[in-house]
Formats: C-alpha cells, sequence, structure tokens
C-alpha cells in the first residue's frame, strides 16, 4: 500500500490569498499560545522552588526532583502523546492538553508536600510534551512552504516569550511580599494563559494532511477548500505505507532522522534547562550580584536571539543556524568553566552570549522535527525528539544543586560546554537542508540531505 503524502494545487485567488494568510497566521498563534503556557510551566519554578524549599521543608534530593519533575512528566508525555496525536487526530489532543495545563495549575494551590507537588508537575510536563507534538505538526501541515520556517520558528519564540514572562513574573511576586507560600500562586499562574489559549483555540479544524493519511480524504478536501481555499492534489504515491508507531522511527528510513532530532535537541537544552533553572545560585557563585537582574538580562537576551533566529531563518541554511551557533556557546561556557572568578563583566558578557546563539538556533527544536517526518509518524517524531531531549534536561536539573555543590560551578560550565561540542558534531553529520522544500518532499525516505535545488519541489506547494 502507498504512503499518502498530500499537497495542494496551486493556491487560491488573490483575493482570497489575505483570508488564507489571516488562517495561516491564526494556526501558528494558537499554536504558539499553547508553547506560552509550556514555557510558562517551565520558567516559573526558577523563582518558585527556594520558597517550596522552605515552606515545605524539601531535602536537597526533594528539591531536584521537585524541580525536574516536568522535564521528567515531558519526557512520557511526548512519547505517549505524539503517538495518540498520529492515531486519533492533531484537534482533539489540541484541546485536551490545555485542559490539563488549566487543572494542574490550580492544583498547586492545594498542594501539601514533596510527593503531591511532584505528582502535579509530573502530570503537567506530560501536557507539555503532548503539545511539543501537537503544536509543530499542525503548523507544519497548515503552512505552506514558503512561510513553514518561520512559522514554526515563531513557536519558540513564544516559548521564551512564556519563559520571560513567568520568570519576571515569579521575581516580581518574591520582591513583593514575604509570605512563605507565595510559591503557590507563582505555579498557579500559568492558569492565566491556559485558559487564555484553550479558548483561543476552539473552533481550530483538524489538519487536511492527517485526515487523508487516514483515508478521510472527502473531509480533507472540505478542510482544504473551506479554510486554504484550494482543493487537494493527487496525493503521491510510490513509497510504503507508513504505519504509525514509534517502531517507525527505527526504521532504515527514518532512523537517521531519529536520531538527529533528538540528540541535537538534547545537546541544545540540557545545559540551558540546568542554568536557567537554577540561576540565582549560578550567577551568585560567578560572582554575579542575586538582586534577579542577572536573571532578567538572561532570558531578555534568549528572548532577543530566539526572535533572530525566527528573523533570518527563511536567509540563512539551515545546517548553518545549527551549527555554528553551537560552537559559539561551547566557547562561551568554556570560558565559564575555565574562569570561574572572572570579572563581573566578563561573566555577562559570556552568559549573553550563550544566551544570543543558544536562542537563535533553538528555534529549529520546532522546524526540523516537525519537516523531517512524513505525516502518519510527524507527531511521533516530534514527541519522541522532545522526549529524548528532556532526559538530558531532567538529569541536568536534577543534578545541578548537587553538583555545584560536589564539584564546584567549573565543573557544570565545563560540562555544558561538552555537550555543545557534542551537539556541533552531531548536525555536521545528520542535519539535512530542508529550506526550499515542501512538506511532503523533505518527509519522503528519499529526501534529500544536502541543500534544496532549483529542480526540487516548487515553494508554492504544502
Amino acid at each position: 500500500m502507498s504512503a499518502v503524502h498530500v499537497h495542494s494545487v496551486p493556491g487560491p485567488a488573490e483575493g482570497d490569498a489575505r483570508r488564507v494568510r489571516r488562517f495561516e497566521t491564526r494556526i501558528a498563534v494558537c499554536a504558539g499560545g499553547g508553547e506560552v503556557c509550556d514555557g510558562w510551566v517551565l520558567g516559573v519554578v526558577g523563582a518558585a522552588l527556594p520558597l517550596a524549599r522552605d515552606d515545605l521543608r524539601l531535602s536537597a534530593l526533594e528539591t531536584g526532583l521537585v524541580g525536574s519533575a516536568s522535564l521528567v512528566g515531558l519526557f512520557f508525555g511526548g512519547l505517549v502523546f505524539g503517538w495518540l496525536t498520529d492515531k486519533i487526530g492533531r484537534q482533539k489532543m489540541y484541546l485536551i492538553d490545555l485542559l490539563v495545563f488549566l487543572v494542574g495549575s490550580l492544583l498547586q494551590l492545594v498542594v501539601q508536600d514533596a510527593a503531591q507537588l511532584l505528582l502535579v508537575r509530573l502530570v503537567m510536563g506530560a501536557a507539555v510534551g503532548a503539545d511539543y507534538a501537537i503544536a509543530g505538526a499542525l503548523v507544519a501541515e497548515f503552512a505552506p512552504a514558503r512561510r513553514r520556517g518561520r512559522l514554526l520558528a515563531s513557536l519558540i519564540v513564544f516559548w521564551y516569550v512564556g519563559y520571560t514572562l513567568a520568570t519576571a513574573f515569579g521575581i516580581a511576586m518574591t520582591s513583593l511580599t514575604d509570605d512563605g507560600s507565595i510559591w503557590r500562586w507563582i505555579l498557579a499562574s500559568s492558569a492565566i494563559p491556559s485558559l487564555v489559549v484553550l479558548l483561543a483555540r476552539l473552533g481550530t479544524p483538524e489538519s487536511p494532511s492527517w485526515l487523508a493519511s487516514k483515508g478521510r480524504v472527502a473531509e480533507a478536501e472540505a478542510v482544504s477548500e473551506r479554510w486554504l481555499g484550494r482543493k487537494l492534489a493527487r496525493p503521491e504515491t510510490g513509497t510504503e505505507q507508513v504505519k504509525t508507531s514509534h517502531r517507525a522511527l527505527f526504521s532504515p528510513p527514518y532512523l537517521r532522522r531519529t536520531l538527529f532530532t533528538s540528540l541535537f535537541w538534547l545537546c541544545q537544552v540540557t545545559p540551558f534547562f540546568a542554568i536557567s533553572t537554577f540561576a540565582p545560585q549560578v550567577l551568585g557563585l560567578l560572582g554575579a550580584p542575586n538582586d534577579g537582574i542577572g536573571e532578567l538580562l538572561l532570558n531578555a537576551f534568549l528572548l532577543v536571539g530566539c526572535l533572530t533566529g525566527m528573523a533570518v531563518i527563511n536567509r540563512v541554511s539551515r545546517r548553518n543556524l545549527l551549527i555554528w551557533p553551537f560552537g559559539v556557546t561551547a566557547g562561551a561556557l568554556l570560558v565559564l568553566g575555565l574562569w570561574p572568578h572572572a570579572p563581573q563583566g566578563a561573566v555577562a558578557v559570556c552568559f549573553g552570549v550563550f544566551a544570543l546563539f543558544h536562542a537563535g538556533s533553538s528555534v529549529l527544536q520546532a522546524v526540523y522535527p516537525s519537516e523531517v517526518f512524513p505525516t502518519e509518524i510527524r507527531a511521533t517524531g516530534i514527541g519522541f525528539a522532545a522526549a529524548v531531549s528532556r532526559i538530558g534536561a531532567a538529569f541536568g536539573t536534577f543534578l545541578i544543586p548537587l553538583g555545584l555543590q560536589a564539584w564546584g560551578v567549573s565543573a557544570v560550565m565545563l560540562f555544558g560546554c561538552a555537550l555543545s561540542v557534542a551537539g556541533a558534531l552531531v548536525s555536521i553529520a545528520w542535519a539535512p537542508e530542508t529550506s526550499g522544500l515542501s512538506l511532503a518532499r523533505v518527509s519522503r525516505p528519499d529526501a534529500p540531505h544536502g541543500p534544496a535545488t532549483p529542480a526540487d519541489v516548487p515553494l508554492n506547494q504544502l
């Protein structure tokens, strides 16, 4: 049986083009709203965790477990709900995960001990893992090739917006009151963006690519005509049907893609989460003042870097945007590791460089996994890559309070440097060039691994 790779005939008439463009943007914004919630859920921990530790009398082990709970939950959420999204559809999961965000946020107001807080954060992390897979798949399948890179990259921008706002909110709340239980309200604040995004997502149509992959071609055509203003062309054939399963990710056509997306993502996020979750402690050990300003500046640089990455994604190759920033972040962390007692100015420059280049290339976390897998396993592949990435992130977040105590900040920085070097090597060996290719073309088993050429599929196809 042949695999279904749906693409569209030439786009809508000029009069409808603006309406279609607005719809594509709406899909990206609603998907990005979930990323705001994801970033918020993970970003508030930095400010809330020290207060929760004191209020609940958490040990160092319990503090590390709570701090990494969402990342562990994300691992299971990515594995399970990415696959489930490919089985039952993007639209249903698109709403369910926001309900979990909302309920989980409110439950943090009433937890009484470390075990309860750990459980709630695990469940919320699973919803984060689900949203990574759902949002990337839905945006990729609705976006035309000429806009796909930027719209997918915007998801990471939304994530950093949520993360930065959550960090600023947490710092503001802790500075305004001495109430030891304020950490509950800091953690529960993620209920506000969750409710807003849940309401905004109501009415989102199902992906026509997913419908067609399940044999529901008439429904796919109806969605495409109504929302995209064009009919579906005859699906491409000639390759074996891809079965929705984790096993398919390790079949010969997709094994390298699975390893590449998982490992480059892991190498990016592990040092980021390890440093940012415990930013006040890390910055203090490096000699920076522990007044929240350094943490806010770090997040501001991250946001600027991410916006820059989104702006240039259609102007530079995907490979270069991934490989070179790994080298720069490795250099910045190497300096911090070898010179832990550097002047505050040097520390600030190194952290600024790390944040800018890390965030600039991190937009590819939403782009590459959403592009390189076919419709039948797209969300499964995204979810798996996100899950693997969070193994390292959870491991680093769990160990950093123990590592800082046992080995010092220098060893932590050098470990981050080593991961950046590993990420560069993985990217040099395996990163494909997907710029300018249609989604149907780039996700095929025989997709090219080098730069796109004029002979590849035209940009006006999906």
